[in-house]
Parts: structure tokens; C-alpha cells; sequence
């Protein structure tokens, strides 16, 4: 197996490598191997703030601006449980299709995996998720938002992956037995290096071989401020209280505020058709409503069941701005 070269963005993960480049001879490179607790070798995020979000776009420009010099980059946040992945093929990948890239590699490369152990996702993680899982003859289990939804199922060997949108995630040992019932960025960067090492194609070019044969889907997520009332609104919703019978000129199927795993409540609400989706949920840290919406059809689809949506949720909970 050829060794991919492999540059880190790590925060305050930093001492991990060292023992790990050692152990297993790997061709690595630290960025950044001072911590500094200011961040300031950060970019800022979307709106001008400095946060560790190893899956923004804009926190994570000085990594992706050297992605054509390696083979394969990861960054974790400072407690290592959220990974980023830049290939040189995409640049950052979407959370969802890396997700969808891991859980298809590790299924042909872990044979000590019981056909019986599911795959777990978010309710907001995307159905390129859903296709790969049926593609390879496993079971699919939603749940709400939060890694907790997945630590008992791990733990038991019930689920030999867990995953979320925000790119969160931890798998089982080669042998099946738990290896850790949190998110562990550290082991998702190191797939990403063994994806790249034994395909001989990047992480984000082995999705686009994926949706060539299960199909393309558009995906986003965009976040609105909203007031404590607008947030309760939302929270407390009921599947009554979507009154509309389409959403982007297709037959809603399903109204969901309980995940189809354990009849949870999955915080918000989803709204399901044939040819896409959204949620909607409010933000446990800050003042915003996180919407989420899919479509598989195009990007232009995408746009009319996001605004949709908006206009959705503006009658439930008050105005939400686009």
C-alpha cells in the first residue's frame, strides 16, 4: 500500500500525531504544531467570527489553499471529534459526502462487520447516506441530532457506524467491538489517508464514482436568526401543524417531528417528498434556526423547496429571514 502524503490542521489535537506518525510510519505533516489558544492562525468564519469548525468553507482557507500540495489534508477541532477533509480534487469535502464515502469503503474493507450491525445517521444528514446503505444490503437507522442517539448502538455492536452532518463520526473495530461510543475525528482523517493509500483516488473522487451509479443529490444547509419565541415555536411543533399538501410541486409523504429509529423527538420538524426534503431545527448554542434541505433532482429544485420551506416556517413559527 502507497503511503498518501498527509498535511494535519489540528488545533489543540496536535500532540497526537507525533506517536501516531511514528507508530504507524506515515508521511505527515503538522500544520501549526505550536497551540496557540487565541486561534489568530485561524480565517474567519462566514460572518467575521473565529471558530474551530473543521467543516466551514471560510474557517478552513488556510488549509484548502494548500490542498494541490498533498495528497490528502484533515483538520480536527480542539477536542478532536469533528474531522475536516481536503482532497485536491474538491478542496473541503461536504460532510455528508464524505460520510457517504466512509461508509461505503469501510463496508468492503471491514469483514469482521455483522450484516446485522446498522448504519446510523442524523434526521438532517443527507439520503446519498440512505442510498449507499442500501446498496450495501445494511440496515438504516435516523435518529435526532446529537452523537448520544448513537453510543448505546456502538457500544453493543448494534451499530458498526454512526454519523452526522456536521461532520461527527466513530465506527466500530475491524473485529466489531466498540472502539468509542463518541465522535472521533482523529480515526475519520486517518480513514480518509487509508481511502487515498488503497483506491489510489481521493476521497471526494470516490463519491462521484458513488453517485454515478446511486444517483446525484443537492444538499445545503443555511442558518436564520431567530428569537427565543420563533425557536420555541419551531421546537414544539407538531405534524398538524404543517397544513401544506406539496412542497416544490410535489406531494409531501411525510411530516415528522419523531425520528423513524426510537419515535424520538427530533427537536423541529421534517417534511419529506418523493424528490427531496427539509428540516428544520433550532440551534442548542446560539440565536439561529439551522434549516436543511435536499433535493434529487437539481440545484434549482434545491432553491424551491428551501424557499418553500422559509415561507413554511414563517406561518409555524413567525418570520424567518432568508
Amino acid at each position: 500500500m502507497a503511503l498518501p502524503c498527509l498535511r494535519l490542521w489540528s488545533g489543540a489535537a496536535v500532540h497526537y500525531w507525533e506517536p501516531i506518525r511514528e507508530r504507524y510510519g506515515l508521511n505527515l505533516t503538522v500544520v501549526n504544531p505550536k497551540v496557540d489558544p487565541t486561534f489568530a492562525f485561524m480565517t474567519v468564519d462566514h460572518d467575521g467570527k473565529i471558530r474551530m469548525d473543521c467543516s466551514s468553507k471560510w474557517a478552513m482557507q488556510g488549509l484548502v489553499g494548500l490542498q494541490k500540495d498533498f495528497d490528502i489534508a484533515f483538520a480536527n477541532d480542539p477536542d478532536a471529534d469533528r474531522h475536516g477533509i481536503v482532497t485536491p480534487s474538491e478542496g473541503l469535502m461536504d460532510p455528508n459526502r464524505y460520510l457517504a464515502a466512509a461508509i461505503h469503503f469501510l463496508h468492503t474493507r471491514r469483514r469482521g462487520w455483522p450484516l446485522s450491525a446498522a448504519v446510523g445517521k442524523t434526521v438532517v444528514s443527507s439520503a446519498m447516506i440512505d442510498g449507499v446503505v442500501q446498496s450495501i444490503g445494511r440496515r438504516l437507522a435516523e435518529v435526532p441530532v446529537g452523537f448520544k442517539w448513537f453510543a448505546g448502538g456502538l457500544f453493543r455492536g448494534a451499530y458498526c457506524f454512526g454519523g452526522e452532518e456536521s461532520a461527527g463520526a466513530s465506527f466500530l473495530r475491524k473485529d466489531a467491538t466498540v472502539w468509542t461510543t463518541d465522535k472521533d475525528g482523529l480515526i475519520l482523517g486517518l480513514l480518509a489517508a487509508e481511502i487515498t493509500a488503497r483506491t489510489g483516488i481521493d476521497p471526494e473522487q470516490y463519491v462521484r464514482h458513488l453517485a454515478a451509479i446511486l444517483g446525484q443529490t443537492c444538499y445545503t444547509r443555511v442558518d436564520a436568526e431567530a428569537s427565543p419565541e420563533q425557536r420555541r415555536a419551531l421546537q414544539t411543533a407538531t405534524p398538524e401543524s404543517v397544513t401544506a399538501r406539496e412542497l416544490a410541486g410535489d406531494p409531501i409523504v411525510a411530516r415528522l417531528t419523531r425520528d423513524p429509529e426510537n419515535g424520538a423527538s427530533i427537536g423541529g420538524l421534517k417534511v419529506v417528498t418523493e424528490f427531496g426534503w427539509f428540516a428544520a431545527r433550532p440551534s442548542g448554542t446560539e440565536s439561529l434556526i439551522k434549516i436543511y434541505a435536499e433535493s434529487f433532482r437539481s440545484r434549482e429544485h434545491l432553491q424551491a423547496i428551501l424557499k418553500e420551506a422559509q415561507d413554511l416556517l414563517a406561518r409555524i413559527s413567525g418570520t424567518i429571514p432568508s
